[in-house]
């Protein structure tokens, strides 16, 4: 990455013997702990389908989904010039949220803190942001005005097309001669249009590519463009069929699932890569289940009915009966499934991409353990790894700051100059999130962490860019959390701080830099919840 003719960065040299990095797995194939897990506890693996076993082509499918959006906005009296938008990768990011009332897309922390503020495609700055939100704050309960844009594969069509497209509409209507911009809308003659109304046609427009199929019509017709295909899926599966059970929950129709999971398990072309015989991919799976409806699925449920897999269509009447091989299913709920498999809550590993309808939801209505597939972490580890010099100098001016303030106390008048590293402290933050794209890091924003990054921690227990990354484990591995600390413990160090040396340290970087700086917070891991399932009795 970069432009051309800047040098790559050196590699890193190998840890020594001894070094705990040196016991670590390639950070491609890792998978990262929020909460301690015996892999060999778990008797059950579950599996969402849309972007877990599927893995949808970034950013082809998100092209599909959005041209397919505007179409429709267009058919119900959006202008024309609309299509002339092309979806750009490098602007949308999950976890942004939708300002319903004011048309702009956030990115905020945990606690409603903005950390940026853009309108269509403009980032508002300083008293712009402030006109809006007086206290750069926003109330996250208040759902009817804020719209968290959290999934890849949002039920109907993949979130980060539908951001992009808020930011889109925004953008024409602003700069369109013929509409006057009002704070909440704008206005044509004796018309006027919210960004409420606005965000409501985006909403139905996805309702009616989802129900009229021609998403998944045009994905189906051109599989290998839309559908990574990996051999190592069906090893994987079949490795854990040996130790455990394996369902299928996925709120997509029968025809769709057979049509994608067919085609995930083909490899009847003589491919040499396959590691497995060829055989039916339902024969993969203990149970599955079709139209579950999450987060529905994980609460009361819907009626368990049994599909027809010659014809697609459901048999009528409530299915009571006890599980059949390779029979699928449909609707039914999160309990079913335990009775239908003889297994309890924390007995079950659940993967899916949705934080909100797989993860948060079977976390906390069932107590199953959670695996939240993040694909965009193999980007992130990129950037972290490659532009650690970014966060380093964070960290650096942390320290700055720290000897600047050593020796002044509540009766000390000396008021340090802070601003010029204020100002750096700004640039790098802003330099560190535009090697992410335009709207930075689903993870931080400098030091300070996202909403996204926020909710992984709380309810994933597990995180990875794949699934697949539990080839590289055994079926025995502890998954030990590192130990979450406290400010005063991350800070304070069990032993007698050297102060001189530190001092020592900081000569290099302050006659680089001159004046010294505002504290910046560590980089350093967060998270909550209690240790589970450690290996101990």
């Amino acid at each position: 990455m970069g432009s051309e003719g800047e040098r790559a960065p050196a590699p890193a040299p190998a840890p020594a013997p001894g070094d705990p990095r040196a016991l670590r797995r390639d950070c491609q194939h890792r998978i990262f702990v929020n909460r301690s897990l015996a892999l060999e506890k778990i008797k059950c693996f579950g599996f969402d389908m849309d972007y877990t076993l599927a893995m949808y082509k970034s950013p082809d499918y998100e092209e599909l989904a959005f041209a397919l959006l505007l179409e429709h906005l267009v058919s119900i009296g959006y202008p024309h010039e609309i299509l002339a938008y092309k979806y750009d990768p490098t602007f949308p990011t999950r976890g942004l949220v939708f300002d319903a009332l004011y048309g702009n897309l956030l990115k905020v922390d945990s606690h409603g803190n903005l950390l940026v503020c853009a309108h269509g495609f403009r980032f508002l700055k300083g008293a712009e942001i402030l006109h809006y939100y007086p206290n750069k704050f926003i109330q996250r309960d208040d759902m009817k005005r804020f719209h968290i844009l959290n999934t890849l594969f949002n039920l109907t069509v993949p979130s980060l097309a539908e951001a992009h497209l808020y930011a889109c509409l925004v953008d024409f209507f602003t700069n369109c001669s013929r509409y006057v911009n009002c704070d909440t809308g704008y206005k044509h003659g004796n018309l006027f249009m919210s960004f409420r109304s606005m965000f409501q046609d985006v909403r139905e427009a996805m309702d009616s590519v989802h129900l009229s199929g021609c998403l998944k019509e045009k994905t189906l017709e051109n599989l290998e463009k839309y559908v990574v295909k990996d051999p190592r899926v069906p090893l994987l599966l079949s490795r854990m069929k040996e130790v455990g059970k394996v369902f299928l929950a996925t709120n997509s129709d029968y025809n769709y699932t057979d049509a994608i999971m067919s085609y995930l398990f083909d490899f009847s072309d003589g491919d040499k890569q396959a590691e497995t015989p060829q055989r039916p991919w339902r024969s993969y799976f203990d149970l599955i289940v079709v139209d579950t409806r999450k987060p529905l699925f994980f609460a009361e449920g819907t009626v368990l009915r049994q599909v027809n897999t010659d014809t697609g269509k459901l048999r009528i009447g409530t299915y009571t009966g006890p599980l059949q091989h390779c029979a699928v299913y449909s609707g039914g709920s999160s309990d079913v499934v335990c009775d239908l498999l003889g297994v309890k809550g924390k007995d079950i590993l659940y993967m899916g991409d949705h934080i909100f309808g797989d993860i948060l939801k079977s976390k906390k209505r069932q107590g199953w353990r959670t695996f939240l597939v993040v694909p965009e972490l193999a980007r992130e580890l990129q950037v972290w790894t490659e532009k650690s010099e970014l966060f380093e100098e964070l960290r650096s001016l942390d320290l700055f700051l720290a000897e600047l303030y050593q020796h002044l106390d509540s009766g000390s008048s000396e008021r340090p100059d802070i601003s010029s590293i204020k100002r750096r402290i700004q640039k790098v933050t802003h330099e560190m999130d535009m090697c992410y794209g335009k709207m930075g890091s689903l993870f931080r924003c400098g030091s300070r962490q996202t909403l996204f990054a926020n909710q992984l921690m709380r309810y994933a227990d597990l995180y990875a860019a794949s699934f697949i990354n539990f080839l590289y484990y055994p079926f025995s591995y502890l998954f030990r959390a590192p130990p979450v600390l406290m400010a005063h413990e991350s800070t304070v160090e069990h032993g007698r701080l050297d102060v001189g040396e530190a001092g020592t340290a900081l000569a290099p970087w302050l006659a680089q830099h001159g004046h010294p700086g505002q504290q910046v917070a560590g980089v350093r891991r967060d998270s909550s919840g209690e240790e589970e399932d450690d290996g101990e009795a």
